[in-house]
């Protein structure tokens, strides 16, 4: 099956005014980029960083990159060194091998889960076992294999001890009890890419069972309209909420339905992603100033319930562009384009109908640089690179700090004000988007490839 097919490109106009779509000619007007030179200099920042986060904060979780402190994550008490799991593959591909190296031994030295606390099950999948599974696929280093197998054993109790098969949010990695079963979309169905895999690479066919029951599970529950809603009792099986949203907390379980089509081939994958996105084309389009938008509605009514978007439902337009709707996808990606233009950095929340913000912090999101590069390994069209290379500039003018990147506290003001914090995801999602749109490395297949919500590489680096 193709991971990647040459779509003719199509221009979406709902209108032809002077009010309509993004004007795109900022981006379509040639220029002399030099994409190399700002790969390396995407390289550099990256190599910069981790050279900070290892002189202030090697084996904690995450940098404060104002202060250059340590910061805590999953457990006040165990270091987990999320920062080195999620920066291991974005390190490789990158060629910056001593560091990566620098970051396996760490973790085969120290990084041990027989921990009596409880995690959260989902950051927990999508970023340790993920960031060792998409290192292991790097490397081939078995021993970053055998730790995603022991986390995902302590984590299986989630879905095991659930009476409907969607997992609890929370699990003692030491003695397997849970709690939690007030959940939503993307906690119960976004594990399929990390657990299938390692299903493949250990033979044990529970990994990719548990996952693919939970998401069953939500989708039997869809209402007449095939819109699903935000809250779920896993216990009870009941809806707790009627709002249906592409955006957080349901996102990552579309991405994750039209991934284990593609990643898996996996045929009731593809037949859930196909009903859920006709319903939300459907019901939750909505069209303002000619930019398309999707609208939060009620799952069972289709009546429309606010104008709130958050940055990370940017992430949608390159999801519909996968699944074959270029034309909404290119659409969407466009209206967030347009917000990142009014602002420089896109605010964490926004009202599509007033285009002014709800929150105006930025947490370093990734999302519009991870549609336009999966819309670019699509169609190769050079607007999402410069749509790349906006997000990169504007990042690095407005975020850099004295120990590395920063989330911001207010895009609006000027100067932007930093937050003191830089997630976990950064080293993995946007360094490696932005690397990988520019750069054209012969480590990653651009014809045949997956990345997870989480930008962990699950197929495609070359070891040359």
């Amino acid at each position: 099956m193709p991971f990647a097919r040459a779509l003719h490109r199509r221009t979406f106009l709902y209108t032809a005014a002077a009010g309509g779509l993004l004007a795109t000619s900022a981006y379509a007007a040639p220029d002399e980029t030099d994409w190399k030179k700002l790969a390396e200099d995407v390289k550099a920042e990256m190599a910069w960083s981790w050279a900070q986060y290892v002189e202030h904060a090697f084996g904690h979780d995450q940098i404060r990159p104002v202060s250059g402190t340590p910061q805590s994550f999953f457990f006040p008490e165990h270091r987990l060194g999320l920062s080195i799991v999620e920066a291991l593959d974005t390190l490789w591909v990158m060629g910056l091998d001593a560091q990566f190296e620098q970051g396996v031994n760490w973790c085969v030295a120290n990084l041990r889960f027989d921990i009596d606390g409880d995690i959260q099950l989902f950051e927990t999948s999508i970023r340790l076992v993920g960031g060792l599974l998409s290192a292991h696929h790097a490397s081939g280093d078995r021993r970053l294999l055998a730790l995603a197998h022991d986390l995902a054993e302590r984590l299986s109790p989630a879905f095991t001890k659930s009476p409907t098969g969607m997992p609890y949010r929370f699990v003692n990695l030491r003695t397997g009890a849970v709690r939690d079963p007030m959940t939503n979309p993307a906690e119960v169905g976004s594990y399929l890419p990390e657990w299938g895999t390692l299903s493949r690479l250990t033979g044990d066919k529970r990994f990719y069972d548990l996952p693919k029951a939970a998401t069953k599970a939500m989708f039997d529950r869809r209402s007449h309209l095939d819109l699903l809603a935000d809250a779920i009792h896993a216990e009870t099986g009941k809806w707790m909420s009627r709002r249906a949203t592409i955006g957080p907390p349901s996102d990552s379980y579309y991405e994750y339905l039209w991934d284990g089509w593609q990643l898996f081939g996996d045929a009731d994958s593809k037949r859930c992603y196909d009903v859920c996105t006709t319903a939300i084309l459907k019901h939750q389009q909505d069209v303002r100033d000619g930019r398309l938008w999707f609208a939060a509605v009620d799952f069972e009514t289709g009546a429309r319930l606010d104008h709130h978007q958050t940055e990370l439902d940017a992430f949608y337009g390159g999801l519909l562009g996968q699944g074959g709707a270029m034309r909404e996808g290119r659409a969407y990606t466009l209206s967030w384009s347009a917000v990142q233009d009014q602002f420089g950095v896109i605010p964490e929340g926004f009202d599509y109908a007033t285009f002014k913000p709800t929150a105006p912090s930025n947490a370093l999101r990734p999302e519009l640089a991870d549609a336009a590069f999966n819309l670019w390994l699509l169609d190769k069209d050079p607007l999402w690179r410069r749509i790349g290379r906006t997000h990169f500039l504007n990042m690095k003018a407005s975020s850099r700090s004295r120990y590395g990147y920063s989330g911001l506290k207010d895009v609006t003001a000027t100067p932007k004000t930093k937050d003191d914090s830089c997630p976990g995801y950064w080293w993995s999602e946007q360094m490696k988007y932005y690397y990988l749109l520019f750069s054209d490395t012969p480590r990653f297949d651009y014809a045949k490839n997956y990345l997870s919500t989480e930008g962990n590489v699950l197929l495609g680096f070359r070891r040359l």
